[in-house]
């Protein structure tokens, strides 16, 4: 943890999960305010949130902050504090971090979690871990994650550097339940001069500063470089960028889902026809979710796709992935196979043969 100033730093609580007495520290102005307010804004937009919420505090800035707000905000607080196990002397931060959140009046519970890199990067596979123990402990309860505007921006960056569409670069959610980000519209160097104002420590995670890591090096190499040469505001534009797209892409989402799925599970070519190219993908991306493709790719897409608007009679798209076994579905080893037959655009392992008609 970043030692705070000792004449200001409210005493840590003990005694098991149970928080202590309510916390009085300075007052809540400035930067301090700024979060504080942008979590009350929240609350009024999503009123389905209720009395009682967790928060995913991992010690740092940004999450320590939102967790002092929210004690000031909602009765009840529990602060869920994930132990990755990944870096040495993590079981001791995160023990320092339930000890925070205790010292603010919330409840606190670490949860030790075994990160399985297997198939995935550290950053994916710990984020996959992290969310899965979120959700097993927050008991039906709204989990507050502090992602920030500085990380909603380097998100859309990623997105346009990987080329993606309006799902990727409409970033991260501000109410996606049980997951809800209070503060995407405020900034980094806000959450941590709240901390200080509020004589809160916090944890500066050594990660954060590694080059090995793409978002590292976008947070403190690319998207300065971009501020100088645009002149600023680049962070709150890519920020605005994914609000605006957001609006955009649930309408878009809207459309699609109207399209209905034969009871046989096959999309009428018929029906498929006269729809934009916006919304046709959208659906063929639904429907392939549903079918068991787990990640369909832009290829994916745009060949499906070509089923329906550049039908030539060609024979099927392999998009992987394995569908519900039993007739009409592929084995648990199987590739799943979209074709077009009789008129509908199917979806069949790949022992099934012929062009389709």
């Amino acid at each position: 943890m970043v030692a705070a100033d000792p004449a200001r730093r409210h005493p840590a609580r003990t005694g098991g999960d149970r928080p202590g007495p309510a916390w009085t520290g300075p007052a809540w102005t400035g930067p301090a305010w700024t979060v504080r307010a942008a979590l009350r804004a929240f609350r009024r937009a999503h009123p389905e949130l209720g009395d009682e919420v967790c928060v995913g505090l991992s010690g740092g800035a940004d999450s320590l902050a939102l967790t002092a707000a929210a004690t000031a905000e909602f009765a009840a607080v529990t602060a869920l504090v994930v132990d990755h196990g990944l870096q040495e002397g993590s079981d001791a931060v995160a023990r320092e971090a339930a000890a925070a959140a205790r010292g603010l009046g919330a409840e606190a519970e670490v949860l030790v979690v075994v990160v399985d890199q297997r198939g995935s990067g550290p950053e994916a596979a710990a984020r996959a871990a992290r969310y899965t123990a979120l959700d097993t402990a927050r008991r039906g309860r709204p989990v507050l994650l502090a992602h920030t505007l500085d990380d909603q921006a380097e998100t859309v960056l990623l997105g346009l550097g990987r080329g993606s569409g309006a799902r990727s670069l409409r970033g991260m959610a501000p109410w996606d339940a049980p997951w809800g980000r209070p503060l995407l519209g405020v900034r980094a160097a806000d959450t941590r001069a709240a901390c200080r104002d509020l004589g809160l420590g916090f944890w500066e995670d050594p990660h954060n500063t590694d080059p090995a890591f793409t978002r590292v090096r976008l947070r403190h190499e690319v998207l300065p470089l971009l501020e100088d040469v645009l002149g600023g505001g680049v962070a709150e534009g890519l920020a605005r960028t994914a609000s605006l797209l957001g609006v955009d892409d649930d309408e878009l989402d809207r459309l699609a889902a109207a399209v209905p799925v034969g009871s046989d599970g096959a999309l009428e070519v018929s029906r498929l026809e006269p729809l934009p190219t916006a919304v046709l993908t959208r659906v063929l991306r639904r429907w392939l979710l549903a079918r068991g493709v787990t990640s369909p790719t832009y290829a994916h897409l745009t060949a499906v796709a070509a089923l329906v608007t550049d039908w030539r009679g060609q024979g099927g798209v392999a998009v992987g992935g394995t569908g519900p076994a039993g007739a009409g579905g592929a084995g648990p080893s199987a590739r799943l196979v979209a074709r077009r037959r009789r008129g509908k655009v199917v979806l069949e392992n790949d022992r099934a043969s012929g062009a389709g008609t």
